[in-house]
């Protein structure tokens, strides 16, 4: 498999002079193209950092990252959002959803935002509304359907334009337990049927249970690094114990 993301030494200090605080210390890291992976860690650990920085939202202080082999702290502006147009997806806890238009508009936002073709945009959402068991919702408004509903719709918008990698923030944080585990076998399917390669921070373990990899960051580091089986209830039951290893329970670490 080709690496899809790989960074040398990241870090991320914010601040000037004396006040200075390091949200990352040389972070090495290598995804590859149809990886599922999770990241999770405590609260400042630096995980939301990570992802903010691996899907180009934020710049890293020093090190390298590359993105298909792309070196992105040479992109220019204009450039890095063409890029990030073309090759990223976000689903965010929050949906992110315009409640001024219908679930139909949503999905097809990006791809209209590119001017395709309005044939091959109507084709597309009809595929992924589908896909996701959306397809009865189309011409409803965001507050209309269900918060496990709005994820998915926030789910085939970031699939829409077969970005090389989507980027999962808590995805399943405003979920209740049935939503959580509908959205995330719709992710196991993405990942196994379309290839889509994945990279989720949660702090939930029986989210991160449905990752095929899990990187734990503590204090900006990469700490530790569980590979899932094929089991899933069997990797549940690592993560806890891994957590609880970690000095304490799930509550007080993350």
């Amino acid at each position: 498999m080709a690496k899809v993301i790989e960074t040398i030494d990241l870090k991320k200090v914010y601040g000037a002079r004396e006040n200075t605080y390091t949200a990352l210390d040389g972070i090495d890291l290598e995804v590859e193209e149809g990886e599922f992976l999770g990241i999770m860690g405590a609260s400042g650990a630096g995980k939301t950092t990570l992802l903010n920085l691996i899907s180009t939202i934020d710049s890293p202080t020093s090190g390298e990252f590359f993105f298909k082999g792309k070196e992105m702290r040479k992109m220019k502006n204009k450039e890095l959002a063409k890029f990030r147009r073309d090759n990223i997806g976000f689903i965010f806890q929050d949906f992110n959803l315009l409640d001024n238009m219908t679930i139909e508009d949503n999905i097809a936002l990006p791809l209209a935002l590119n001017k395709v073709n309005s044939n091959e945009i109507r084709k597309k959402v009809r595929e992924l509304s589908k896909f996701f068991g959306i397809e009865g919702q189309l011409l409803k408004y965001p507050y209309q359907i269900s918060g496990g509903q709005k994820q998915r719709v926030a789910t085939a918008r970031a699939l829409i334009t077969s970005p090389a990698v989507i980027f999962g923030d808590e995805p399943t944080g405003a979920l209740d337990s049935k939503s959580s585990a509908d959205l995330l076998n719709c992710f196991t399917r993405m990942n196994e049927q379309f290839k889509t390669t994945i990279i989720m921070v949660t702090h939930d373990a029986f989210a991160a249970s449905y990752c095929r990899r899990i990187l734990f960051i503590k204090d900006g580091k990469i700490y530790a690094r569980l590979d899932k089986n094929k089991d899933r209830k069997e990797f549940f039951k690592r993560i806890l114990d891994f957590v609880a290893s970690m000095g304490g329970g799930e509550s007080e670490l993350f």
